[in-house]
């Protein structure tokens, strides 16, 4: 009889594998992060003020070159990319040693932000590339909670470290990290390399480059479709249910209701334990362009609905307050567990199957613009204006929610105009038989990159993610 720990890991064994790799990279990542603020101010000698300034400007260099770190990700490769960004980020994390000063700790922090965008970006552009279009966002969906359930472990060690008041056990953390990623970057070495997709010469392309010789123009350059930029920018505003988990309920709590501060620790739980426990259902039956608006949907009705249920605890007591906090918590998760599935299913289907990383690079560009705006707005609309700010708050996630739809639609008609028909019109035979599972005996002892041959991998895609 199979182990209760058996019924809840992935059948398949190559998203089995790659759940591991996730929990490995995430608690690494989750173990530093949880002390990096005692770590810059009290083992660097940072300031607040110059902390804050330096994780602006890495931010701001990984915001720059995401688009180039995609392109470079199709050139080399999406697992190698991988492969390399994640030895680079060891090598990093194991440099902080050397950070004495702004200037010595910025030197670290930028390359090391523009190898974790390049490790994402190659990261998210393999798994779309290595999985079948009918498994493609539910193994997605198991590599997020298992990515959710790393950086939980990870937290609880660097929780530990922090408990023991040891400034040399925090300064070990880093290092301790770095070792991990080592781990983390052979064990990427034994996954699969993706298929490659068989190359496309749009007309297009040709009709452009007779009509205008002197120009070096792509029209498949990425940013060049709007339609798409466009609908990674929406997927940023309904990707701001992070603000509301994040920032904003917990300042409404605290500053507009009567529910003790104790119950932010049972939000933040219920939180982590859904997003393990329910991404998986949450991205059940999401493939094509519909299914995934129809996750979208889902996702902005229950934002929606937590809007409204936030917004009337300023006038209630007591344990109707906490419940009406946690019911609110509940369904603005739920708004995170559906929209990361239909982002996910509108990537992998409106991206040029050849250029996977450069629109991954474009995912990054348009998420961050589409949401970099909301701790500061939503705060002061909802600490500001009450319930009216409330009521705005849902209006931007409803008209983002409507317009998302015409956007992906423009998105297919896009990728036709090019030549570069959907999955569903590219034949049956990239989806008509999956990998067959290893039998009880093959199985018993090869590796993870013995285990699924790239030759039986059908052809052809962040929390911050």
């Amino acid at each position: 009889m199979p182990s209760p720990l058996s019924r809840l890991l992935p059948q398949d064994r190559l998203v089995r594998a790659m759940s591991a790799q996730s929990v490995l990279s995430a608690f690494a990542e989750g173990a530093f992060i949880t002390g990096e603020a005692v770590y810059f101010t009290q083992v660097v000698g940072l300031s607040p003020a110059q902390v804050g300034l330096m994780l602006t400007l890495s931010l701001a260099a990984a915001f720059v070159f995401s688009v180039p770190l995609g392109r470079l990700a199709d050139r080399v490769g999406t697992r190698r990319s991988w492969i390399v960004g994640s030895a680079l980020e060891a090598v990093f994390f194991a440099s902080w040693f050397l950070a004495d000063s702004f200037v010595t700790a910025l030197a670290v922090l930028i390359p090391l932000s523009l190898a974790n965008t390049w490790v994402r970006t190659g990261r998210s552009a393999y798994q779309t590339q290595v999985f079948p279009r009918e498994k493609r966002v539910y193994a997605r969906a198991y590599l997020r909670a298992a990515r959710n359930a790393g950086y939980s472990v990870g937290a609880l060690a660097g929780g530990l470290a922090l408990a023991l008041d040891s400034l040399t056990l925090v300064h070990a953390v880093p290092l301790f990290t770095s070792v991990v990623l080592l781990a983390n970057a052979y064990w990427v070495t034994r996954l699969p390399e993706p298929p490659r997709p068989e190359p496309v010469v749009p007309a297009v392309a040709v009709a452009e480059s007779a009509a205008r010789p002197g120009r070096r123009r792509d029209p498949r350059a990425a940013l060049r479709n709007r339609p798409f930029v466009l609908m990674t920018f929406l997927n940023g505003v309904l990707g701001t249910h992070q603000v509301l988990l994040m920032t904003v309920i917990p300042l409404w709590l605290v500053a507009e209701t009567d529910a003790p501060k104790v119950v932010l620790a049972w939000l933040y739980g219920t939180n982590t334990v859904m997003a393990v426990a329910l991404q998986v259902a949450a991205a059940r039956g999401v493939a094509t362009v519909t299914d995934s608006l129809r996750a979208q949907r889902r996702g902005a009705l229950c934002f929606l609905v937590s809007c409204g249920i936030i917004a009337v605890t300023h006038d209630t007591a007591g344990w109707v307050t906490i419940a009406l906090m946690w019911v609110g918590h509940v369904t603005v998760t739920g708004a995170e567990l559906y929209q990361s599935a239909g982002q996910w299913g509108l990537v992998a289907e409106l991206a040029d199957p050849e250029r996977r990383g450069e629109y991954e690079g474009v995912v990054g560009l348009g998420y961050n613009l589409g949401s970099v705006w909301a701790p500061a707005a939503y705060t002061y609309l909802a600490m500001s204006w009450g319930a009216a700010g409330w009521a705005v708050i849902a209006a931007v996630i409803l008209t983002a929610a409507v317009a998302i739809h015409p956007a992906a639609r423009a998105g297919e008609r896009h990728l036709r105009r090019l030549d570069i028909a959907p999955e569903e019109a590219r034949g049956t035979a990239d989806t008509a038989e999956p990998p067959a599972e290893p039998s009880a005996e093959s199985s018993a002892r090869p590796s993870v990159k013995s285990s699924v041959k790239p030759s039986e991998e059908p052809a052809l895609h962040d929390h911050t993610g």
